[in-house]
């Protein structure tokens, strides 16, 4: 099957129109139309050679809503006409102790993401960035009535991976949380941690984004250049999400923490970030890292979602704006997800 799709040709050169083809449906295949795909800055990194070599051309796109057109034999969990979603993986072992125990995301062989890597039929992966897909049924999720669909795409990058680690690391009534950043993450974990009942801070270079933020739910808004800001919160969280792909002074967050406090990498930014043990040993505190989460995870963000009325707040385009979009994530310049509007991909 040849689609249409939007692709960069090598790193650092602007997306253009390519057509690719997709794989005949399988038995336990489903073929989805794409309406909606999210632009993620792990594409931006992606595409621009960040994160190392490529299989250029690469089609990004890893926050995907549509609409199942074809399945499979075998398939019984979702069915032509349903609303549905794929994430940042479309396949895994599916035997090892972490794909069996609900995180294929760790998958020991490794987890085969939805574009830029090796399926497990020897073929690259192509994303979302287009008009249809072919994935394998356990993979996709069921998008519950009551998201909007542009609003829900976001959901399966920026929302889990916000969502798994407030649910590991236990936000609710009593918690105090601080999230790192109000962008395309940090927003949806705002929005996350409010509804789980934390009590919830943004820390952010300025205060230009202060009403949103606590129009999205924090109760507290504060910003980073101002030094009386560590001075002020010192010893006051019991979790922060950092959702920044950027150096950040890890020694200076880490003392925002109580004991027993833990402070979650979610954001991934090329470079290597350094910290002093002592930030650590003098509040036994913790510092972790937090990837997307399993299938049943996100699943179950998707349901929370809905029962909270809960979706990203997003800007759709059309597919041809997409190279404007890279710039202005990179700038900032989004409130605060672009969405593609795959009918544009004509």
């Amino acid at each position: 099957m040849r689609v249409n799709a939007y692709a960069a040709p090598a790193a650092g050169q602007p997306l253009a129109p390519i057509v690719i083809e997709r794989r005949e449906v399988g038995a336990n295949d489903v073929l989805i139309e794409i309406q909606y795909a999210g632009i993620c800055h792990s594409d931006i990194h992606t595409v621009n050679g960040d994160w190392g070599p490529q299989p250029f051309p690469v089609v990004p796109g890893h926050e995907i809503v549509g609409v199942v057109t074809e399945i499979g034999a075998d398939v019984t969990r979702h069915s032509v006409g349903d609303r549905v979603g794929v994430g940042c993986m479309v396949n895994s072992c599916g035997e090892c102790t972490n794909c069996r125990g609900g995180d294929e995301q760790y998958c020991q062989k490794g987890m085969v993401g939805t574009y830029a890597a090796t399926d497990r039929d020897g073929t690259t992966t192509q994303g979302g960035y287009s008009t249809h897909v072919v994935v394998d049924a356990d993979y996709v999720l069921s998008v519950p009535d009551g998201i909007d669909g542009a609003a829900a795409a976001p959901l399966l990058c920026a929302g889990i991976t916000t969502y798994a680690p407030l649910r590991r690391w236990g936000a609710g009534p009593g918690k105090k949380v601080a999230v790192v950043g109000l962008g395309g993450l940090g927003h949806m974990a705002v929005k996350l941690a409010h509804a789980m009942g934390a009590e919830v801070t943004v820390l952010s270079q300025s205060l230009k984004k202060q009403e949103d933020g606590l129009r999205l739910g924090a109760d507290d808004y504060y910003a980073t250049s101002d030094p009386s800001t560590f001075e002020h919160l010192a010893s006051r969280f019991d979790l922060i999400i950092n959702t920044v792909s950027a150096r950040i002074d890890l020694d200076a967050y880490l003392g925002l923490l109580a004991v027993d406090g833990t402070l979650v990498n979610v954001g991934a930014p090329p470079e290597p970030l350094s910290v002093n043990v002592f930030s650590l040993i003098g509040g036994r505190r913790s510092f972790a890292g937090s990837m997307i989460g399993g299938i049943a995870l996100t699943q179950e963000m998707l349901d929370f979602c809905a029962e909270h009325e809960l979706g990203a707040e997003v800007e759709v385009i059309a597919a041809d704006q997409v190279n404007e979009a890279y710039e202005r994530v990179l700038a900032s310049d989004v409130r605060y997800r672009f969405v593609i509007d795959t009918s544009t991909l004509v």
